[in-house]
């Protein structure tokens, strides 16, 4: 080990080392003052993301090349520390709110973040299995930190057990793939496979198996049987969290590994990468409708928004458009991370400790009564969906047009329908709002109402100006190849 290789992973290490401190600080925070805990991971945060800012341009490896610092993982470590510090701001007093305030909350976020991190960074498959256990870990149970109440318990159980499943999937994909080229290494995996000495149908297998396991970190069909009940009994500053941090994660994993570390096989996995992204916007779209709890409509709306992330893989194949199609992907991702984060923050303002609030009719007389919370939910829905003036309508586009170039119409199409589909239960949360009568309840806290403002101010600044996520997210990718 050299100096190289701890500067590479310095932010990953600085936050690591942060989180560990923070478990012992906290022990001298007196109960009711948790908000100080709270504070001390922020800062925490927000030194790393100085750290990895300082990073941005640089190119390297570490650790005999098991970890890389790019363009693409510099990206996405900003992105996710960006979602730790969103995730802090909707925690802070809704965990209070809920009774549920506990320190050891804030460490095991920011474990889940590290992991996040050094998912970007893996650059063999044994550092991206444990990164994914690290990411995942912390938050099974973060979704059950709701104890006595059942449903949070049972979140953490059914996230934990199908969690292990998955992740079973992962290391025997691994294995052989292993197997098959003699190494775990992703640069040296597409050394063998150039060299023509790889076993390609056992290759082509433990590919499969690894993109099984992480179809069910994004949450894509079939592999999405746990995200409703999840998404509904956890904490709901726990579920916008992995909503927003955990499939990002999933994503910033599966670009790696697939789209830099097993080129070859991208034509063979296509057809396997259309199947699933045509069944995640389907199956997302039409089964959300019938939704009447907002947690579990949002639950529906990430699996297809799943879907539509993973249009960007199909075309990857064809290499006049892998830099578009993994620089939409990223730029979509930033644009999910911030409407997610938004609609989950309105969400929060309407729940109630005994579980009320949480039913869309609830939202009934919203636009009279809390006008400024109607308006930003009106925004992310209207991102969500695709129309103007949002970032999400500029994702989409970016999506669309590396579908279209690669010469995939009829997935283009499935896309485009089921955004239509999906307008008739986003619009109905702003019909609720805006055109029935009712009295919701709402909590307004300084934090909360920030992190909702700032959310629907960036979704509709962000989608004037483009350019210069677009530009970043490019710049990402011609790092990768």
């Amino acid at each position: 080990m050299t100096p190289l290789d701890f500067d590479v992973l310095f932010p990953v290490i600085t936050l690591a080392s942060w989180a560990s401190l923070l478990l012992l600080a906290d022990l001298f925070v007196p109960p009711g003052r948790k908000g100080l805990t709270a504070l001390l991971a922020a800062v925490g945060l927000l030194l790393t993301l100085g750290i990895s800012l300082s990073q941005f341009g640089r190119e390297t490896v570490g650790f005999g090349g098991m970890v890389t610092l790019d363009g693409f993982s510099t990206f996405l470590v900003c992105l996710f520390l960006l979602a730790g510090l969103l995730g802090i701001a909707l925690s802070y007093n809704y965990l209070q709110r809920m009774d549920i305030e506990r320190g050891e909350y804030y460490a095991l976020l920011l474990f889940s973040v590290v992991g996040m991190m050094l998912m970007a960074q893996a650059s063999d498959l044994i550092v991206t299995f444990l990164a994914l256990e690290l990411l995942s870990f912390p938050l099974y149970v973060m979704a059950a930190m709701a104890y006595p109440k059942t449903d949070s318990e049972e979140a953490g159980i059914k996230y934990f057990l199908l969690g292990a499943f998955a992740s079973g999937f992962v290391v025997y994909g691994i294995a052989l793939t292993f197997g098959a080229t003699g190494s775990t290494s992703l640069a040296e995996i597409v050394a063998v496979v150039a060299a023509g000495a790889a076993n390609i149908p056992l290759l082509l297998v433990g590919a499969a198996l690894i993109l099984v396991g992480f179809s069910f970190k994004v949450a894509a069909v079939p592999f999405h049987m746990w995200t409703p009940d999840v998404y509904q009994g956890a904490p709901t500053s726990v579920t916008a969290f992995m909503a927003a941090g955990a499939k990002t994660a999933g994503f910033a994993a599966l670009l790696r590994v697939f789209a830099l570390g097993l080129p070859a096989l991208a034509l063979d996995l296509t057809q396997v990468l259309v199947v699933l992204s045509a069944l995640s916007m389907l199956v997302g779209n039409f089964v959300a409708i019938a939704q009447t709890n907002i947690k579990r409509m949002l639950a529906y709306s990430s699996i297809a928004q799943a879907g539509y992330i993973l249009m960007a893989f199909v075309p990857y194949a064809n290499p006049a458009v892998r830099e578009l199609s993994v620089a939409a992907a990223l730029f979509y991702l930033a644009a999910y991370t911030l409407t997610s984060f938004g609609a989950w923050g309105v969400v929060i303002a309407l729940e109630k400790a005994n579980g009320q609030g949480l039913k869309i009719d609830d939202y009934a007389g919203l636009g009279r009564k809390q006008p400024f919370l109607a308006a930003a939910m009106t925004v992310f829905m209207l991102s969500l969906i695709g129309l103007p003036p949002t970032l999400g309508l500029v994702g989409k586009i970016y999506l669309f047009r590396a579908v279209i170039t690669g010469g995939y119409y009829p997935l283009a199409v499935v896309g485009v329908l089921t955004s239509l589909v999906s307008a008739y239960y986003y619009l109905r949360v702003v019909v609720k709002m805006y055109m029935q009568d009712g009295d919701p309840q709402v909590t307004r806290e300084a934090w909360l109402d920030f992190t909702i403002g700032a959310m629907a101010v960036l979704t509709v600044l962000l989608s004037l100006f483009p350019a210069p996520l677009f530009d970043w997210a490019s710049r990402a990718v011609l790092a990768l190849f």
